[in-house]
């Protein structure tokens, strides 16, 4: 049964209350956007100098970093700490469910080979639906996804590492959005423990220029020994990596919802235009009915 105009102009204007909705949570995205952005230039060079400093203390170390419990490796067996960086709401596209499936599939990957994983979710959604899938979180993080602290950073990395200490797990991993531009977002897979096995050692962008173009560096004394200095910077190195991952993730989270609503709110433009356009089909459709009507009372008088 075809709509009437009434039928149809309830429609537009819904739709064009729900555009309004939409284009409001564009510009309330794009603000926090911005912020989220300054915030990763801000830390961006405290990180770097971090682990650079961790890398050259690991060098100088030598063979002492095996007798260091988070820096040597414990072979391939054991359980292995997951930490899911979601969000605490929808409405960003594909944001938290690309974090969900390329955990998963890591999780395929350690049971093929026989590690058991121990879930670890920053953010609601993560959480709940590793509960949905009969999969529950050891420990969940919530309420800051919009604003993490570094103050959350520590208290994710100091959860992690205890469990790395105590034994119940032999490698920490970290799944989170890399943001690339409110476009683009990049799942990043990343090993935080042990740290021999962590991306710190394959070098930074530093390592990545050509031998011929590096300044030559001063050789370096260490005191206290570097073995010291080590035992305060990884914990350092670890916390900033969560710190950088979760900033990242909200940066990744705001530019997800924003171009998800600009995308909303041109579909429900472009409805809007449809719906228009069948409502004006209507009302010609009534007129010529009650023309033809006119014509033909006109006629039988």
């Amino acid at each position: 049964m075809p709509e009437s105009q009434r039928d149809v102009r309830n429609r537009i204007a819904s739709v064009g209350n729900i555009q309004k909705i939409t284009r409001a949570m564009e510009m309330v995205a794009a603000a926090r956007l911005r912020r989220a952005e300054q915030r990763i230039v801000a830390l961006r060079p405290y990180a770097n100098a971090i682990g650079r400093m961790t890398r050259q203390a690991v060098d100088a170390a030598g063979s002492n970093v095996a007798s260091m419990p988070l820096l040597a490796s414990r072979g391939s067996e054991g359980d292995v700490a997951m930490l899911l960086v979601t969000g605490d709401r929808g409405l960003a596209g594909a944001f938290n469910s690309q974090i969900l499936r390329a955990g998963l599939r890591a999780r395929a990957e350690h049971q093929t080979e026989g590690r058991g994983v121990a879930w670890y979710a920053s953010g609601r959604r993560g959480a709940s639906s590793l509960t949905f899938r009969g999969q529950a979180p050891r420990a969940s993080y919530i309420g800051f996804s919009d604003r993490p602290a570094f103050a959350d950073a520590r208290q994710i990395a100091d959860d992690l590492m205890s469990a790395f200490l105590d034994g119940q797990v032999n490698r920490v991993e970290i799944l989170y959005n890399h943001y690339i531009s409110p476009l683009v977002q990049e799942v990043r897979r990343e090993v935080l423990l042990p740290i021999s096995e962590a991306a710190l050692l394959g070098g930074d962008a530093e390592a990545h220029v050509p031998e011929g173009d590096q300044a030559p560096r001063a050789p370096m004394d260490y005191e206290p020994e570097p073995g010291e200095i080590l035992g305060r910077l990884v914990p350092d190195y670890v916390e900033i990596s969560i710190y950088r991952a979760l900033l990242e993730s909200t940066a990744s989270e705001h530019g997800a919802r924003m171009t998800a609503m600009r995308n909303a709110s041109e579909n429900a433009g472009d409805l809007i235009t449809d719906l228009t356009l069948q409502m004006n089909r209507a009302r010609q459709s009534e007129i010529t009915q009650e023309i033809l009507e006119v014509v033909a009372g006109a006629e039988g008088l």
